[in-house]
């Protein structure tokens, strides 16, 4: 499982979670106070460092890197910022269609904003869905302290290279939202 060294699972296993794996069984379960098993994403404060100081810090897993960070509208780095792509998509099961998360995808940029250059870094920022946290609260007893569901996200980061497939597969949305970047360089067709 790439360099991290944390991780206690048997030869040949490999992390490769969906989009509905990684809100169900890991988020969920990290925003509830409940243990996962195996525990192996750990904690980061996201904005600390640079998509490529990940590698040693967060689980990796080919050329991909997984972790959970706090919440947070600051997305700016020492060298650099996340600017968000698109809109959010939600992330729903393959047995019953009901939404369980939010994906929110972010492209690096170097420098300052807004007038960064653009890299290939990409992250896929997971949140729960804010009904998802005022029902879980509403279901408790009044003695229990309320738990904030959406401090936890779960971050993929990873590099897209043009000439080289490292087996990540975007979804349609996140192939039109990534390629919405530059507006100016769309062109629509006339019906005049």
């Amino acid at each position: 499982m790439g360099d991290n060294n944390n991780v206690n699972l048997p030869p040949g296993f490999r992390f490769h979670p969906t989009d509905e794996e990684l809100v169900v069984h890991f988020l969920h379960r990290k925003a509830s106070l409940l243990p996962c098993h195996p525990d192996v994403i750990p904690d980061l404060e996201l904005y600390s460092y640079d998509p490529w100081e990940l590698d040693g810090r967060a689980l990796a897993e080919g050329k991909q890197w997984y972790y959970y960070s706090r919440r947070t509208q600051n997305r700016i780095t020492d060298n650099g910022y996340w600017k968000p792509t698109g809109m959010e998509e939600p992330i729903v099961t393959t047995t019953n269609n009901k939404r369980v998360g939010m994906k929110k995808c972010f492209v690096f940029h170097v420098g300052e904003a807004p007038s960064g250059i653009k890299t290939n870094w990409i992250m896929q920022e997971y949140r729960l869905p804010d009904s998802a946290s005022s029902s879980s609260r509403s279901s408790k007893r009044k003695s229990q302290p309320k738990t904030d569901y959406n401090k936890w996200v779960i971050c993929r980061v990873y590099e897209r290279n043009g000439d080289d497939d490292d087996g990540t597969e975007l979804s349609c949305l996140d192939e039109v939202f990534l390629s919405l970047d530059d507006l100016d360089e769309i062109s629509l067709p006339n019906y005049n």
